[in-house]
């Protein structure tokens, strides 16, 4: 992975991502929305393993990091506690249908304009594999995209090793590639892989996260996502 310390993540805060060929999404935040069921889901889990409203705060930070792992870096569980509170989520959230996890309202549009531009588009996310398989199948959009690379192994589910995982397929170098995502786990993963990220606030992350993170562009709506890629 390329380092980008220094000048290198000033060099990438600079990049225009209208002159990248492949354009790599983030799902949950960035191509669906998905924040309301995980969070409910998330909610009744942890209400249920017996947190209280005030122990579990703003519950929205659980979207971004992989799971289990991010029941252990928001709420401090034990790896085995994390397992099985992710067991006892995806048991809820694996029978929940396409009306929770919509496309952001014009994401269908930006995603065929870019297509029809050339761009070569892929997904790299933390969620299962799977998951998001069935997801984009199921919103219509899976015929969009060049390469899926989701979480297949726990221990490499980290936003740095999808996106090196996702060039690796394309066969694409790190100058031909930005990423689009919600989260500073999405700027920061691709940038220690020498790509730049344009970060969505129609997401979960506040503007400031994604500006400390390093973000090339910030966008508001999905209308400016499209202008930022597209022009």
């Amino acid at each position: 992975m390329a380092n980008t310390a220094d000048g290198g993540r000033e060099g990438l805060a600079a990049a225009d991502p209208r002159e990248r060929a492949c354009v790599l999404f983030d799902f949950d935040g960035t191509l669906a929305d998905t924040k309301p069921s995980i969070v409910a889901t998330a909610r009744k889990v942890l209400s249920d393993w017996g947190m209280t409203d005030a122990e579990m705060g703003d519950v929205g930070r659980i979207v971004g990091p992989p799971f289990p792992g991010a029941f252990s870096l928001i709420y401090g569980l034990s790896a085995d506690d994390a397992a099985e509170v992710t067991r006892r989520y995806r048991a809820i959230y694996n029978t929940l249908g396409p009306e929770t996890y919509p496309l952001f309202d014009g994401m269908r549009d930006v995603l065929v304009s870019l297509s029809d531009a050339g761009r070569r588009l892929a997904v790299a996310t933390s969620k299962r594999q799977e998951m998001v398989d069935r997801m984009l199948v199921d919103l219509g959009v899976d015929g969009l995209f060049e390469e899926v690379v989701g979480q297949t192994d726990p221990a490499h589910a980290d936003k740095a090793s999808l996106v090196s995982e996702t060039l690796r397929r394309m066969d694409a170098p790190a100058t031909d590639a930005v990423m689009v995502g919600d989260r500073s786990y999405d700027v920061e993963g691709a940038a220690a892989n020498g790509v730049p990220c344009v970060g969505v606030l129609f997401g979960t992350a506040p503007r400031r996260e994604l500006d400390d993170a390093g973000a090339c562009v910030i966008v508001e709506d999905v209308d400016g996502l499209g202008r930022a890629l597209l022009g």
